[in-house]
């Protein structure tokens, strides 16, 4: 059966997963994401590369980048933690000012995991705000300079105003003619333009971010109809269906796990 109980602490989303037979559609998390695969393969798309995660592996996602996910034994299950970290607390615990990339997706050091296990611990069982700060700065101390490069490379202007735009449609439809308008392209142009450079369509784009800022409104309120009604989701069972794909439960499963 395919679990995942996901808990929130001091601008940290801890999940625990177990899966056989789900597979996560290509999506992105707006933060740094740290894990460390349990049992069985973690095997996923990044980025357009085939990246397989074996046991006692630790992956590391940056903002904003492509993947997907699965389980790559069908006679066993995964199990692994994730650990979604806003960026601007791990630059923070970093000592960085500027936005990093990780280096390295997949490393096997055993200290690192089991940092990352002692913080996943501690959101769980909610221990005091102080410890798992302290648990963090001992995940952040175990990187150094080479493992991260500096992220200098400019985004495409016209992708970056149109992610702009898009943002501002979250709780509306999407509208691509009006964009590519604004953009001076004919929609299939701005289609082109923005898949080349992201490895998604706009609208892909546009429901990973309005799932995200779903979870995060439904947090906040607690109230689900109020979500589908904010962010234009046809119905419940339309955000359960895309709630899930990205967080391999729905938002009412969510909104369980909350209590």
């Amino acid at each position: 059966m395919d679990k995942f109980i996901y808990k929130n602490r001091v601008d940290i989303t801890a999940l625990k997963a177990k899966m056989k037979k789900f597979s996560y559609k290509k999506h992105a998390h707006e933060e740094y994401a740290l894990g460390v695969t349990l049992n069985g393969i973690q095997k996923y798309n990044l980025d357009g590369i085939n990246q397989s995660s074996y046991k006692n592996g630790v992956m590391l996602f940056n903002p904003e980048q492509l993947h997907d996910g699965e389980s790559g034994d069908n006679d066993e299950s995964l199990d692994y933690i994730m650990l979604y970290i806003k960026p601007e607390l791990f630059l923070e615990a970093l000592g960085k000012k500027d936005i990093v990339k990780f280096s390295s997706s997949i490393v096997y050091n055993e200290k690192l995991k089991q940092d990352i296990i002692n913080l996943s611990s501690a959101i769980f069982f909610e221990k005091d705000e102080a410890l798992c700060n302290e648990l963090l700065l001992n995940i952040t101390d175990n990187f150094s300079t080479n493992d991260f490069i500096l992220d200098y490379k400019k985004e495409n202007l016209i992708v970056k105003k149109a992610k702009e735009m898009i943002y501002y449609e979250l709780e509306d439809i999407l509208n691509i003619d009006e964009i590519a308008k604004e953009l001076n392209l004919n929609k299939f142009q701005f289609i082109r333009i923005f898949k080349t450079n992201t490895g998604i369509t706009p609208y892909q784009f546009f429901l990973n971010c309005k799932v995200i800022h779903a979870k995060k409104y439904l947090e906040q309120t607690k109230d689900l109809y109020a979500t589908v009604v904010e962010y234009r989701f046809t119905d419940l069972s339309h955000l359960n269906k895309h709630f899930k794909r990205v967080y391999g439960l729905t938002a009412y499963a969510y909104l369980l796990s909350l209590a």
